[in-house]
């Protein structure tokens, strides 16, 4: 009998194997320790991945953190990374998650990991999307994998679905879609999905109430032209250099005709001027070629920050901390412990860099599809819905003064003017406030943040949206 009852226990675990393999549409692990942290987290943190795709054949990877105030009520974040096509992994631990990733002895073997302060999980719950290919994300047929910015907000909403589905006590949270820089292309077609999933009745619907986006790609002529007047009112360049610029280039910095002699110097005079400026934060060291305005002055797509940061000088360089990232995803222990599939992916890879090509073409696994997102934000006019935007103003990547403009090109009732915000009694920024019937829009710069604000200046950002989803003036 002892032997029977051995050899049915057998055959149950091998069924209960075959199953999870050729069907594992939704995978969930509660994740209690984490290498590099002493002792349990004093958060609940859950790992997974949802099958998306007309064949379910792209496999999505998210970090799901319960909000540490009141998970019940509090909103629901989906946090979509840059890029295109970036791992979620830096957002976790650089921005705006539960833990920060330290790595002062370079002689140890796992990076040491500490309590965020100023972590949005302290009033939010927040799940954590590795785009398709990146991080821990994968592809079941990689030869055929296709991505492009249409077709990844699909994969979101599609992840959403199946998320929710399985979460069901989240259902009635607000959900407002979140991220920043490459996301101001996507996160506007992801919220139109739902608009979209709601108004034809599917199921579960989805309790949309927003957006956030944090220094966004939105219109690609618009956001990218404006570098350079960017540049001459931050004291980057003369006034002689600026005003001959925009003369012989006609205010167009980006497509410029080799026939336009006149532009192309003076172009060049704005290369040797902006060549050693850090583009995420006009005021830090500078740690490679690519991560000079230069590099991005007249291409229309955004370039992933290097896998190796080389320091100019031994100065301190922010590139270097990402890389804290690689050396702890790369990790045995580390894999074992967030429940990830063996033989699904080699290393793990901070961003998908096969999505990138010079200018705006497409590669052979990305189609960039849309240019501009702003006729989506004008469509959300019409919704009841809130965005806020966010600005660091030191980022020259796609600079505040490019956001203003494409707000003005909304042609919103002007609510509140230019007016400043505070934490602890000091100015963290300025602020002005937007409306159309049910639609509100709340624009912020941040004062002294780069390309992603939070990463800058956690504590103000986390006062910021605190506000805003109390909706309280900034």
């Amino acid at each position: 009998m002892a032997k029977n009852a051995k050899f049915i226990t057998r055959v149950l675990l091998l069924l209960v194997v075959v199953l999870n393999l050729s069907n594992p549409t939704f995978s969930q692990t509660i994740v209690k320790a984490l290498p590099g942290f002493p002792g349990e987290l004093p958060f609940k943190l859950e790992t997974g991945y949802v099958e998306v795709g007309e064949k379910e054949d792209m496999v999505l990877f998210y970090y799901f953190v319960e909000s540490e105030r009141n998970p019940t009520e509090d909103p629901l974040l989906i946090w979509i990374a840059g890029g295109p096509g970036c791992s979620a992994l830096r957002s976790f631990f650089f921005q705006i998650g539960p833990l920060t990733i330290e790595y002062p002895d370079t002689g140890k073997e796992i990076p040491d990991l500490h309590l965020n302060r100023f972590s949005w999980t302290k009033l939010a719950n927040v799940i954590f999307l590795d785009a398709p290919t990146s991080g821990f994300s994968y592809a079941k047929y990689p030869e055929t994998y296709k991505n492009g910015d249409t077709l990844s907000a699909k994969y979101t909403y599609q992840f959403l679905t199946k998320w929710l589905e399985k979460h069901s006590k989240f259902i009635s949270n607000p959900l407002y879609i979140t991220g920043l820089s490459y996301s101001g292309i996507t996160i506007p077609l992801i919220v139109q999905e739902i608009f979209n999933g709601n108004e034809a009745g599917n199921e579960p619907r989805m309790n949309i109430a927003g957006y956030i986006i944090g220094n966004p790609l939105t219109d690609k002529n618009v956001d990218f032209n404006y570098r350079i007047p960017y540049a001459h009112q931050v004291a980057l360049l003369s006034d002689e250099i600026y005003e001959s610029t925009k003369a012989n280039c006609n205010g167009e910095y980006v497509n410029v005709p080799e026939s336009n002699k006149l532009c192309q110097i003076d172009l060049q005079k704005v290369d040797e001027c902006l060549e050693n400026v850090y583009m995420y934060h006009i005021l830090e060291p500078i740690c490679t070629s690519d991560t000079s305005t230069r590099s991005l002055l007249q291409n229309t797509y955004m370039v992933p920050l290097p896998r190796e940061a080389k320091l100019k000088g031994q100065q301190w360089c922010r590139e270097s901390t990402y890389m804290y990232t690689d050396v702890w995803a790369n990790i045995q222990s580390v894999r074992k412990a967030l429940n990830i599939r063996e033989g699904t992916i080699g290393e793990w890879a901070r961003c998908n860099t096969d999505h990138h090509a010079a200018g705006k073409n497409d590669t052979v696994h990305y189609a960039y599809d849309v240019s501009s997102s702003l006729d989506i934000h004008r469509n959300f006019t019409k919704k009841n819905c809130r965005a806020l935007i966010i600005s660091g103003d030191h980022d020259m990547v796609f600079p505040h003064i490019g956001t203003e403009q494409w707000i003005r090109d909304l042609h919103l009732n002007v609510d509140s003017t230019w007016a400043p915000w505070f934490v602890k009694q000091q100015v963290a920024g300025y602020t002005e406030s937007f409306s159309h019937d049910d639609f509100t829009l709340t624009f912020a710069t941040v004062k002294g943040g780069g390309h992603a604000a939070q990463e800058f200046k956690p504590e103000e950002c986390l006062a910021m949206v605190d506000r805003w989803f109390d909706h309280n003036h900034l």
